[in-house]
C-alpha cells in the first residue's frame, strides 16, 4: 500500500505539528518539519506550541525560505501568553495567525488529568500552572472570553476548544456561533476532552470539525487505541466533519509525516475510499482554514497593517 499512501499524502494538511524549538522535548524543529512536509507533498502545516505563538517564527521562515508548504499558526491562550488574553490574540492575528486555541496545558481540565504526574513534561521544571477555564463559578462565560470571540469573528479565524472539558465547550461554541464565528474545531475529542459519540455527533451538527490525533494510534500510546476506536471516532462525527492531524513531533514518537502514513494505512485497512481519506487528511482542513476562499478578513487586516 506504500505507493497509494504516498499519493494520498500529496495535498494533505497537518493542523497539529509539534515541532521545535520548545520547552518540551521535540524530535524535529520547524525547518525539519517543513522539509519533511515538502518531500511528502503536503499542502500546509500548522505549527502548535503550548507555550508560545509560533506566528512570528513562521512569518520569518516564510520570508527566508519560501517553499511549497503553506505555513499556518495560531495563538494558545495559556499562562505564558497571559491566559485568555485578547491582546495576545490580536497581536497574533496582525502577524497572520489563523487559529486561537482556548487553554490547553493551562486548562483546568488538563491540569486535573495531570494530578498524578506532569502530563507531557517540559525539559526543565516550570512554574506551577494557574488553572484556566472559560466559565465562572456560575457556569457563565467570562468577560475576557467575549473579547477573544469577537476578535476571532472579526478576523474570520478558527476557534479551537483547546483542552477544555466538553461541559465547557457547549457554552463556548454556542456563544461563538451567536457572535458570528463559523470555524469551530475540537482537538482529540476522545482524549482529555471527554466526548462521547453522541457528543461528537452533536458537535458536528453545530458545524464543528473533529480533529483526531495520529499520535493516539501511531505514537507511544498506540497500543491503547485500535482500528475500531478510529472507526468509531469517524462514524460519530461523519467523514465531512473529521480531520486527521498528526499531533506529533515529540521525542520518542514518529515524525508527523510518519504518523500520517501510519493512520492512512489504518483508514485503508478500514476500507475507506480515496476520496474520503483525502477529505479527512486535507480537504476538510482546507475548508476549515478557508484556504480556497480567497482573501479572508484576517488576510486583509494583515495587508492593511503593512500599508
Amino acid at each position: 500500500m506504500s505507493d497509494r499512501i504516498t499519493e494520498l499524502l500529496k495535498g494533505a494538511i497537518d493542523l497539529h505539528c509539534h515541532s521545535g524549538p520548545s520547552v518540551m522535548p521535540r524530535r524535529l524543529n520547524h525547518v525539519e518539519a517543513i522539509k519533511e512536509g515538502e518531500e511528502a507533498g503536503l499542502r500546509a502545516i500548522l505549527f502548535k506550541d503550548h507555550y508560545y505563538s509560533v506566528t512570528p517564527v513562521a512569518a520569518l521562515l516564510d520570508e527566508i525560505m519560501p517553499g511549497t508548504v503553506k505555513l499556518l499558526t495560531g495563538v494558545p491562550c495559556n499562562n505564558t501568553t497571559g491566559g485568555i488574553n485578547p491582546y495576545a490574540v490580536e497581536h497574533g492575528f496582525k502577524l497572520g495567525a489563523r487559529l486561537v486555541w482556548m487553554p490547553t496545558f493551562s486548562a483546568a481540565n488538563h491540569i486535573r488529568h495531570s494530578h498524578r504526574k506532569q502530563f507531557l513534561p517540559t525539559k526543565d521544571k516550570m512554574l506551577d500552572p494557574t488553572m484556566l477555564t472559560v466559565i465562572d463559578e456560575r457556569g457563565k462565560l467570562k468577560e475576557e472570553v467575549f473579547q477573544v470571540l469577537d476578535l476571532i469573528a472579526q478576523y474570520d479565524a478558527v476557534l479551537s476548544a483547546g483542552h477544555l472539558h466538553i461541559s465547557e465547550i457547549w457554552p463556548l461554541f454556542t456563544e461563538a456561533k451567536a457572535r458570528g464565528i463559523t470555524r469551530l474545531l475540537v482537538n482529540h475529542p476522545t482524549f482529555l476532552i471527554g466526548c462521547t459519540p453522541p457528543d461528537m455527533a452533536e458537535l458536528a451538527k453545530m458545524g464543528a470539525y473533529l480533529e483526531h490525533s495520529c499520535c493516539m494510534w501511531a505514537g507511544v500510546q498506540g497500543k491503547n487505541y485500535s482500528h475500531d476506536s478510529l472507526k468509531m471516532c469517524i462514524e460519530a462525527g461523519g467523514v465531512p466533519n473529521t480531520i486527521i492531524g498528526s499531533d506529533l513531533g515529540q521525542v520518542g514518537n514518529p515524525t508527523p509525516v510518519e504518523g500520517l502514513r501510519y493512520v492512512i494505512q489504518m483508514l485503508i485497512d478500514l476500507e475507506y475510499g480515496d476520496d474520503d481519506i483525502r477529505a479527512m487528511i486535507g480537504g476538510n482542513a482546507t475548508t476549515l482554514m478557508g484556504l480556497d476562499d480567497g482573501p479572508s478578513a484576517m488576510a486583509m487586516a494583515s495587508e492593511a497593517l503593512t500599508v
